[in-house]
């Protein structure tokens, strides 16, 4: 079975090195939109679990070419729908044109869904479908004229890991925060701070990483309502990662956090709390010109607020001053910082060591590497 694994711009490489960790084959990391691989349920259930940095996992049904609706209708109607999807299955159409002849999401999910039906018919000998069953969403997804037809087996985007129930003002993707977190060389065994923490998305995502806890622990996923699923093997799976999370839990930890803002102080406590983390990250309401820290250093890792996301762009670079004169008094430290600011170094005071450009949503960001002069 074909799978693809989708991710955002920048996370690609991530997801595919996640994979392959993970023991799936056939890895290939795509130009645009994740990375493919091929494996059993049991690997796509293992994706859903695991990955950090990925946004779905997606049961590749189809791939062909198409420039006329007719030749859509008949690639989708010639897939073998019947084999995944029983009589009551539920099967709404995602679609989604980049660059092709067919540029009408709507128009192609009437075809998709008539072409489907048409299919089930022929197969299963009934003329009406009640779609009361389990959910197989369907995306049909069309680039340059390359149609690729899946089935989303997450449901939720893998984002939604169950903790962060409470927003503050422009959170962070829990997906892109892990990324940020693996690209800024910290190791758990070194101090993690993160001097504008807000709602604590990156403090969790740390304490994951650190404590090998997988970061679909707690949530469901589409695929295990499938009735072709072993739903024996997927609670193996899971029992297995929850056992791996529990023998870690011992494993010293030092992640912390503060912010200015009182509420995001308080927000960021309910979401650690609703991560099964009390008590193992520190939390407070502080100053970033007050964060004075002695000892072992280790790695700063920040989220500040910017001038396209808040529209404060003085305000924004007035933080990376900050932010560049904490990393002054903090010999040792390597600083990195997630911004859209296109004057954040100039701010900051000197340039990066290494930047990765990111997207937090349909912002454009790049993320600056600071690391130690001393």
């Amino acid at each position: 079975m074909k799978w693809i694994a989708s991710a955002a711009f920048g996370l690609e490489g991530m997801t595919g090195r996640d994979l392959k960790r993970l023991g799936a084959e056939n890895v290939k990391v795509m130009d645009v939109g994740g990375a493919m691989f091929e494996g059993g349920f049991e690997t796509a259930f293992q994706a859903n679990l695991w990955l950090r940095t990925a946004d779905r996992v997606l049961l590749v049904m189809g791939q062909f070419q198409a420039k006329s609706f007719e030749e859509l209708f008949q690639g989708i109607k010639a897939i073998a729908w019947e084999e995944l999807l029983p009589e009551d299955a539920r099967f709404p159409i995602r679609a989604k044109c980049v660059r092709s002849t067919l540029m009408s999401p709507s128009d192609v999910q009437k075809i998709a869904k008539r072409a489907i039906v048409e299919r089930m018919k022929l197969q299963h000998g009934v003329d009406w479908f009640p779609e009361t069953g389990a959910l197989f969403q369907v995306d049909v997804s069309i680039r340059n004229d390359e149609v690729t037809v899946s089935i989303d087996a997450s449901g939720e985007p893998l984002s939604k890991r169950g903790y962060r129930t409470w927003n503050g003002e422009a959170p962070l993707r829990e997906t892109l925060a892990a990324a940020l977190v693996l690209q800024s060389g910290w190791h758990p065994w070194q101090r993690l701070y993160d001097p504008c923490c807000g709602t604590g998305t990156i403090l969790i995502e740390a304490a994951f990483i650190a404590l090998n806890r997988a970061p679909g622990l707690e949530r469901g996923f589409a695929m295990e309502e499938w009735p072709c699923v072993p739903r024996e093997k997927l609670d193996e799976i899971r029992s297995a990662a929850r056992q791996k999370y529990e023998e870690c839990l011992s494993r010293p930890l030092s992640v912390s956090g503060s912010d200015i803002d009182p509420e995001a102080i308080e927000l960021a406590r309910r979401h650690v709390k609703q991560a099964g983390l009390e008590g193992r990250i520190e939390l407070s309401v502080k100053d970033m010109r007050d964060v004075a820290l002695a000892g072992e250093p280790g790695v700063f890792i920040a989220n500040p607020p910017y001038g396209e996301r808040l529209d404060n762009v003085r305000a924004a670079h007035a933080v990376a001053k900050q932010l560049g004169l904490l990393h002054g008094r903090c010999p040792g430290w390597t600083l990195c910082a997630f911004s859209a600011d296109m004057g954040f170094e100039r701010a900051y005071g000197r340039r990066a060591s290494r930047r990765r450009r990111y997207y937090n949503g349909k912002i454009e960001c790049e993320y600056h590497i600071f690391e130690d002069r001393h």
